[in-house]
């Protein structure tokens, strides 16, 4: 990971001075007990299966649907970012996707259920610009009964 200090001035004063949105609405709302919820996964590690497309910086290539029996060694990290630390991932890819714990909080009942798929999406851009996948990815959610996401930014 790059540390700002390090970073030329163009491109600090330009993270610096970057704009945090904000929302009129709360998103928030009660649920069941965890122990009724079926959850989903959602990084910003740019990955996806082997056999998808690689991300790219084309517009609107924001985020991969990732099926909940992938198994490790077709899960393929894309992330465009030079500045990226991949070695996370390589040793345990529980680190970026932690599929393997939520399966084992499942079997002891902590959670209700997995989600039948997962999400990654690539960072390293504005996200005002992934509202409308946003959007799709939440019904997306609902049609997989899902009721809680465990967020992993990367």
């Amino acid at each position: 990971m790059a540390r700002l200090e390090k970073l030329d001035v163009e491109e600090r004063t330009s993270l610096e001075n970057l704009a945090c949105p904000t929302f009129e609405n709360q998103p928030w709302v009660k649920g069941p007990p965890l122990s009724e919820r079926r959850v989903a996964i959602i990084s910003t590690a740019g990955l996806h299966q082997r056999d998808d497309r690689p991300f790219t910086r084309a517009p609107g290539d924001f985020y991969r649907i990732i099926p909940g029996d992938v198994k490790s060694d077709n899960l393929i990290m894309s992330h465009v970012s030079v500045n990226f630390d991949r070695s996370g991932f390589y040793q345990d890819w529980n680190v970026v996707f932690p599929i393997d714990r939520l399966q084992e909080l499942a079997e002891e009942g902590t959670i209700g259920s997995v989600a039948g798929f997962h999400y990654s999406f690539m960072g390293a851009d504005d996200p005002l610009r992934w509202e409308q996948s946003a959007r799709y990815l939440a019904g997306l959610l609902k049609k997989d009964n899902v009721d809680a996401v465990l967020l992993v930014p990367v």
